[in-house]
């Protein structure tokens, strides 16, 4: 059995291969009902027994499609449905039961989800939304109609409204736009006894309680009580001889990012979330910040290549429009290049052999920058770069540079003489991959710092800056060495 394999409700499980087992076979599926599909429609029309034939598969395999469906967890059915296309997807979207519906548009993907929303009626989306948490339709509050949002306020307690609004409040990517309000409060006056009362009249702990919040009559929080004190010490201690002071504790406007780098040090699975009254108002806890992390993630992979999120299956026109800018830029400095290199037509003629080693000086050039370009991105996504830090790393990363191009480069020059049986050639090689390499960490360090001193994404279009420095410079460095000492 697999060890991931978890059980939560009869008939459904969690287990990631048995979402991509579950895949598959919805593909299955649809495939065949196409197939059906097609075969029908190939025949003449009016043949009242192929329409009832296709009537009879569709149901069965409708039939199939829900029950396949139904035994899935909400984030497996979101896993689906973002790996199928458009058509696919909206088919089997509305073969979800609509108990789940709100948990699954809170899983998938920001594009999927939208895909999801266009397709669904008022009515629906009140439906899916009246079953999710205060916290929860804050996420979604943003992409969905301002009327509907309306009508599911009006459905809420008073108390789930002021919470709605709280969330809502807060700018997009705070702890206040994710922290959850639900917790269990108590006094540091009563015992431990008492606490383990109140909570067995609770029908359930707020998922991933691993601490009690102490908070004082103004809801300011005095500590808190972790569930491995309360459940291995005497039912008379107070709360107040256990409970921690030496706490953790967030600001609703911290930056996400930096709550998520909190709970990666501190091994933490929840933290309070005070006002700056100290006033207990909500907790963000593991589950939000392993999305936070997530996402984080995956934007500095598309980033990295000048994109933004997008659907896999999103229309041509939208994908288009996310890649070209970058791309027509690549092209621009690929041209730069090339402008270059046809500066020096009179030494590649006379010294053929030049153009076959020019893309391995680019190459090892581009390739070393953007090793240390991924190690300053990565420094700076976790705040280890810092103004007094700055010039021993800069001096660190140049001398590594140095000391991989001198052997590198000694290689490629031994190449280059096998070939041409130059020796001047080789070591004008020699040169121009060590220069071209030091260009390019100059490169993969300035740029991420830069821009992220000018609060700009640090990972945003450097692979692409990056290969228009060693480029165009490898191949001015290379040609221009061979021209003044080879001819």
């Amino acid at each position: 059995m697999n060890s991931l394999a978890v059980t939560s409700k009869p008939g459904r499980r969690l287990d990631p291969e048995d979402a991509e087992l579950a895949l598959g076979q919805v593909q299955d599926l649809l495939r065949r009902q196409q197939v059906i599909q097609d075969l029908v429609h190939r025949q003449e029309e009016g043949d009242a027994r192929a329409t009832l034939v296709e009537q009879v598969l569709h149901r069965q395999h409708e039939s199939e499609l829900h029950e396949l469906i139904k035994g899935l967890h909400p984030a497996d059915i979101a896993f689906i449905l973002e790996a199928l296309p458009r058509d696919d997807r909206q088919h089997v979207w509305q073969l979800v039961q609509a108990e789940h519906d709100g948990e699954v548009l809170l899983e998938v993907g920001d594009s999927v989800r939208e895909s999801l929303i266009e397709v669904m009626g008022r009515e629906d989306l009140v439906a899916a939304l009246e079953s999710l948490d205060a916290d929860e339709l804050a996420d979604l509050a943003a992409e969905l109609p301002a009327d509907v949002v309306a009508e599911v306020q009006q459905g809420l307690t008073e108390q789930e409204r002021a919470r709605l609004s709280t969330a809502m409040s807060y700018p997009e990517d705070t702890v206040g736009a994710i922290m959850d309000f639900d917790m269990v409060r108590v006094r540091d006056n009563v015992t431990l006894e008492v606490v383990l009362r109140y909570l067995r009249r609770l029908q359930e702990l707020p998922d991933h309680t691993d601490q009690i919040f102490v908070v004082d009559r103004n809801e300011r929080l005095q500590g808190t009580l972790y569930l491995t004190r309360l459940l291995t010490r005497e039912p008379e201690t107070s709360v107040a001889e256990i409970m921690d002071s030496d706490m953790l504790t967030l600001h609703p406007m911290d930056e996400a990012d930096d709550a998520a780098r909190a709970f990666e040090r501190y091994d933490l699975v929840s933290a309070p979330v005070v006002d700056d009254q100290g006033r207990l108002v909500g907790r963000l806890s593991v589950n939000d910040v392993i999305d936070i992390i997530r996402e984080a993630s995956d934007e500095q992979v598309l980033s990295q290549a000048g994109l933004q999120e997008e659907d896999i299956f999103a229309p041509v026109l939208h994908s288009v429009r996310n890649r070209a800018p970058w791309l027509l830029f690549n092209l621009a400095t690929a041209a730069c290049a090339s402008f270059v290199a046809s500066r020096f037509e009179d030494t590649v003629s006379h010294i053929v052999i030049l153009a076959f080693l020019m893309s391995i000086v680019a190459g090892i050039a581009g390739n070393s920058g953007n090793q240390t370009m991924t190690m300053i991105i990565r420094s700076l996504a976790t705040n280890r770069i810092n103004p007094r830090n700055v010039r021993p790393l800069v001096q660190r990363e140049l001398l590594v540079t140095l000391l991989v191009g001198l052997s590198g480069s000694l290689i490629a020059a031994g190449f280059a003489v096998a070939i041409s049986g130059s020796w001047s050639l080789g070591a004008v090689m020699m040169a121009a991959i060590v220069c071209n390499m030091l260009v390019g960490a100059c490169v993969g360090i300035l740029v991420p710092l830069l821009r992220a001193r000018f609060g700009k994404d640090p990972a945003i279009g450097s692979s692409v800056l990056l290969t228009f420095a060693t480029d165009t410079l490898g191949f001015f460095i290379f040609l221009g060495l061979a021209t003044v000492f080879l001819l």
